[in-house]
């Protein structure tokens, strides 16, 4: 009982933190504590990891709801160190949970547009105090949009998920072990699509494949050999765009324009 309560009210935490300041919310951190509160840091950890390269490229754009990330972090942390499936059982219910979860949340964002009207009256005679009131009714209800599936996933489905984990075949566990590994590969192409956007970045990633791979370097070498290399990067294209407007200036001046 105190384990589920104490993770429910951990997920709903982190789904405030989603809707204000968004430190919290990643799977790393979710899982980590995840698995502090159940007494497993290690596995914690390595599902944290694992989740939260899977879901890195995942983000709510223009009106599209994300599946939702804490709920299956909770959840799937939570009842993979239960079970003891570990990351595979952890990943193959953070899927499902987390796009369970987003239904709900779609529900939510599509009530709470209700709210506007009394908040726009409110506004519009001065008093910021009821608009910082209004502002509790949303956090409330993203709480427990968290907190009470993950309480109920963790209460009542522990013994049901252990006994339907070794129900399962050999062979679908392989299978859920393989995809644990080949989704983390997705996330992280998908980051770079976003971030890769001009050509002479492709350059930094070749540097870095060949840091890992021929010069068998771990993480943190790279990070800081990359780190006086990002900088100089973003030095240049500050001078670039300085260059950029003193020309354009210029060419103002030498056309009629006032010198300031």
């Amino acid at each position: 009982m105190f384990t589920a309560i104490s993770v429910a009210l951990w997920a709903g935490i982190c789904g405030i933190d989603d809707m204000s300041t968004q430190m919290i919310r990643r799977p790393l951190l979710i899982a980590t504590v995840v698995g502090l509160l159940m007494g497993d840091l290690q596995s914690g950890l390595i599902i944290g990891a694992t989740l939260e390269v899977m879901w890195m490229g995942i983000g709510n754009v223009g009106a599209y709801s994300a599946p939702d990330i804490i709920s299956g972090t909770a959840i799937g942390t939570a009842l993979g160190i239960l079970s003891g499936g570990g990351t595979a059982t952890a990943v193959a219910l953070a899927v499902p949970t987390s796009l369970l979860a987003q239904q709900l949340l779609i529900l939510y964002r599509s009530s709470i547009v209700a709210l506007n009207p009394i908040a726009k009256k409110w506004a519009a005679t001065g008093d910021f105090s009821k608009i910082f009131k209004i502002n509790a009714i949303p956090m409330i209800f993203v709480f427990l949009i968290r907190a009470l599936p993950t309480f109920l996933a963790i209460y009542f489905g522990a013994d049901v998920i252990e006994t339907a984990v070794k129900a399962l075949p050999e062979g679908i566990m392989n299978g859920l072990s393989v995809a644990g590994k080949i989704i983390p590969a997705v996330g992280i192409a998908l980051l770079m699509q976003m971030m890769l956007k001009k050509a002479e970045l492709w350059v930094f990633l070749l540097v870095g494949f060949i840091l890992a791979i021929y010069l068998d370097l771990s993480v943190l070498p790279i990070t800081f050999i990359a780190l006086p290399f990002a900088l100089i990067y973003d030095m240049a294209s500050r001078e670039k765009v300085v260059v950029a407007n003193t020309t354009e200036v210029d060419e103002m001046d030498e056309d009629g324009g006032y010198d300031l």
